[in-house]
């Protein structure tokens, strides 16, 4: 019986209303902006709604994914703004 085939993970930035970037993974980044628009995603962008996606990147795998988050949450504000103009 064949695999079914592994989703695609991504890690995604979200800009808030009050101009704060948040940083997450999903295998569906636009799923999940609905959830963090609708204020189900995660408390810290519960109070800061609207969010928009400003950034998302296909990683291999969960793994990979988390461990490029946690690169980009220690990255300072500016290199994150940085990376963000690039999309």
């Amino acid at each position: 019986m064949p695999r079914a085939p592994r989703p695609s993970w991504w890690v995604y930035v979200v800009r808030c209303a009050d101009g704060t970037l948040y940083t997450g993974i999903s295998t569906d980044p636009d799923r999940r902006l609905g959830q963090h628009n609708a204020g189900t995603a995660s408390k810290y962008t519960r109070v800061r709604r609207p969010v928009e996606l400003v950034y998302r990147e296909r990683r291999r795998g969960r793994s990979d994914a988390l461990k490029r988050e946690a690169a980009l949450k220690a990255l300072p504000r500016r290199a994150k703004l940085a990376l963000v103009a690039t999309a």
